[in-house]
């Protein structure tokens, strides 16, 4: 019940976003250059890791604030070259890594890798939160608490929990729709109820705003801000290589970015490296092929229109795999 590696949900234009959802798996800071302005990003990350210590502590939901519009995260499914990871972290001035992390892995064998990595990414001032998540999570929320929650927080490593459950992957999604909605709903309300003091956040499609949903209050709501209600913030995945433009990530977020702020959640903004495949569709959904360099001027045009929501928390790069990749 628990993947390695993810599928790519964002995959609706902005035209028809509301296509079937079997159209998904077919395929639905001026600018800043690689040098000066990461460079001193990085330089702040390094100064501040003393300073950092208490909002990197292990559930220290207390000590820890709301990213800026400034502020990197990055998804590590592969945890087996913690140094290298902790490298390109550090490099790139990403501030905090989402850890894929298997069910028990009190008594996993992945356990001292995982180690190595929080103990290194601590080390830099870097926050680490608890990353997985499953489709099949929402049939069983009880197992999820049982098996990977609570292990995650036994080893006393992370900071927050992250979730990547993407229910719309579930047969059950094409057929009986509103079920999947409030079963996935129900496993977030579970998790909060047992995560105690580490926050936990969700990633999103951008395209759950359009999703309906039912409030606690019985009225009539969309899912992502379900989510939001019970999260301490979201990640969109608002995947796509162009920022500006219809279709391009600030359209395909403008509604999450919206719903955050009128929440007053944390949204960041998520953008793929990796290959996704050889059609328009696919490529438009992901760096793969670009310069860091060349993307950087991507990103920078979406920190300067995302940063107008007050709730904006900054860019999120999927994964770390597909970013070390990437030629400068």
């Amino acid at each position: 019940m628990f993947f390695t590696s993810r599928r790519h949900p964002s995959r609706r234009s902005s035209a028809g976003r509301v296509a079937p959802v079997i159209a998904l798996a077919l395929g639905a800071r001026g600018a800043l250059g690689a040098g000066g302005a990461r460079l001193a990003v990085t330089t702040l990350a390094i100064l501040a890791a003393a300073a950092g210590a208490l909002a990197t502590a292990p559930g220290a939901a207390a000590a820890t604030t709301t990213p800026g519009a400034d502020s990197r995260a990055m998804w590590v499914w592969d945890t087996s070259t913690p140094a290298a990871t902790v490298d390109l972290a550090v490099s790139t001035g990403i501030d905090q890594l989402f850890v894929a992390v298997p069910p028990n892995v009190t008594t996993s064998s992945r356990l001292p890798e995982i180690k190595d990595l929080v103990g290194r990414a601590r080390a830099a001032g870097i926050r680490v939160d608890a990353l997985g998540g499953d489709p099949g999570w929402v049939d069983n929320p009880s197992w999820v608490v049982t098996y990977w929650l609570k292990p995650a927080k036994n080893t006393g490593l992370f900071t927050g929990i992250h979730v990547d459950v993407e229910p719309y992957s579930t047969s059950a999604w094409t057929t009986d729709q509103p079920t999947v909605v409030a079963k996935y709903l129900t496993l977030l309300d579970k998790l909060k109820a047992n995560a105690g003091t580490y926050p936990v956040e969700a990633d999103i499609p951008f395209w759950f705003g359009e999703i309906p949903a039912t409030a606690s209050s019985g009225a009539a709501s969309s899912l992502d801000r379900e989510i939001m209600k019970r999260t301490a913030g979201v990640t969109v995945m608002s995947y796509r290589n162009t920022a500006t433009g219809p279709d391009g990530t600030l359209d395909v977020a403008a509604a999450a970015l919206a719903a955050g702020a009128s929440l007053g959640k944390p949204v960041r903004l998520g953008q793929e490296t990796n290959y996704l495949g050889s059609t328009a569709v696919d490529a438009k959904q992901t760096f793969f092929g670009w310069t860091r360099t060349d993307m950087e001027v991507q990103l920078a045009q979406v920190v300067a229109g995302a940063s107008g929501s007050a709730t904006f928390a900054g860019l999120a790069i999927h994964d770390a795999s597909g970013y070390a990749a990437m030629a400068p």
